[in-house]
């Protein structure tokens, strides 16, 4: 049964903001315990009276999505704490707190204890609502399939998603919903939209089953593991599709830039935060390049007689020209000092709550300048947004 933990309500704002673009998207990065931080960002731009149209999601950042999408709108935020104050709960309290830590020989990081103690705890309890150990482990299964090829059961995060996600609502058509997944068998990245297809509890798990933590999926036939294995960031989704005004708060989890590590936990670290990372330069810039393509397009079409103007392939050049604007508020989590490489599955309460606040902070931040939403000129016509970065 989850356990919802109630708390005081925030202030939402009643009236829907309206802004000068045909898609509101909101991308979500895969990131485990993490997307938290997500949830946190979410509430701001709710609160803010931005209704993002569009989700595109991997792996935590898909189960985020299928929450918002499939829940009232004014129960989204609710729903969403109810997801993680639900599966970030200890199954069972292990002896650790502020007396162990202050029981030792030498100065700790309280913090850093604590988050051990909630990975480790995942790692061998695993989370309420969410996955749980298998028993035998894989490496010694008798068995063939799941039981073989994964360490975790994630039957109760169907069970979850089936209580949380009104999968009716969330294939109306009301908010467009994609997430990503690699097929097993092809190695080829696939995206779940319900722009084509309506969608259920085991394309989310889908996107989310990360080998060889979680098995994969089974859906028409195929196996699909967590898209992150080929991409966790759907960016290039978004930014692919139709001639459209398109404003997208990307939220990462991961910072493709960080120190040099100077010891193994934190190359291990590092690796992470390189090999999850977006790539949203490389995106942004082929956006850059195909805009640049368009206009001189357009120029070249505009020097062409009226007669020819009326061919047929010149009007699908001409449609293919059109402008587009594309503004990009990227927030990538900041990683606390204590915070290490089980930073992806430290599910404890306690962290979730500072990483939550995190994304709270962090886009209530980025809105106080309303600068930030404005369309980028027609001569630009892509533009990001980091408050992050720094020149």
């Amino acid at each position: 049964m989850l356990n919802v933990i109630r708390e005081q309500p925030t202030h939402v704002s009643q009236q829907t903001r309206s802004l000068p673009y045909d898609v509101v998207a909101l991308v979500l990065q895969g990131g485990g315990a993490l997307g938290a931080y997500q949830a946190g960002v979410y509430e701001g731009l709710h609160e803010a009276g931005i209704r993002p149209n569009w989700l595109a999601g991997i792996s935590i950042g898909a189960l985020n999505a299928a929450i918002i999408a499939g829940s009232p709108e004014d129960e989204r935020v609710g729903r969403l704490r109810t997801f993680w104050e639900s599966i970030c709960a200890a199954p069972v309290e292990w002896p650790a707190g502020e007396g162990l830590a202050n029981a030792l020989p030498f100065a700790f990081d309280f913090n850093s204890l604590h988050n051990t103690m909630a990975a480790m705890r995942a790692l061998f309890q695993g989370q309420p609502g969410f996955f749980k150990p298998r028993f035998p482990s894989p490496l010694w299964s008798p068995f063939s399939g799941d039981a073989a090829t994964s360490f975790y059961d994630t039957s109760p995060l169907q069970r979850t998603l089936e209580k949380l996600v009104d999968f009716d609502r969330l294939n109306s058509g009301e908010v467009r919903v994609s997430v990503g997944a690699v097929n097993v068998r092809t190695g080829n990245l696939t995206y779940f939209d319900t722009a084509e297809r309506d969608l259920g509890p085991k394309h989310f798990m889908a996107s989310g089953a990360l080998p060889p933590g979680f098995p994969s999926v089974e859906i028409e036939g195929e196996h699909y593991w967590d898209g992150g294995v080929v991409s966790n960031t759907p960016l290039s989704r978004v930014l692919s599709g139709e001639a459209r005004d398109t404003l997208t708060f990307q939220i990462d989890l991961w910072s493709a830039r960080g120190r040099v590590p100077y010891d193994m936990m934190e190359v291990s670290s590092r690796q992470k935060d390189i090999q999850y990372s977006s790539r949203t330069r490389a995106v942004t810039d082929q956006a850059l390049r195909m805009q640049k393509m368009r206009q001189a397009l357009q120029r070249t079409i505009e020097r062409l007689p009226s007669s020819a103007k009326d061919d047929p392939e010149i009007r699908a050049l001409a449609d293919l020209a059109r402008h587009r604007s594309h503004n990009i508020i990227h927030l990538i989590y900041q990683s606390k000092i204590y915070e290490g490489h089980s930073k992806d599955y430290e599910f404890g309460l306690k962290a979730m709550r500072a990483h939550w606040q995190s994304g709270l902070e962090d886009i209530r931040r980025t809105l106080a300048d309303p600068r930030r939403l404005e369309p980028p000129p027609p001569d630009v016509g892509i533009v990001t947004h980091d408050v992050h970065r720094r020149y």
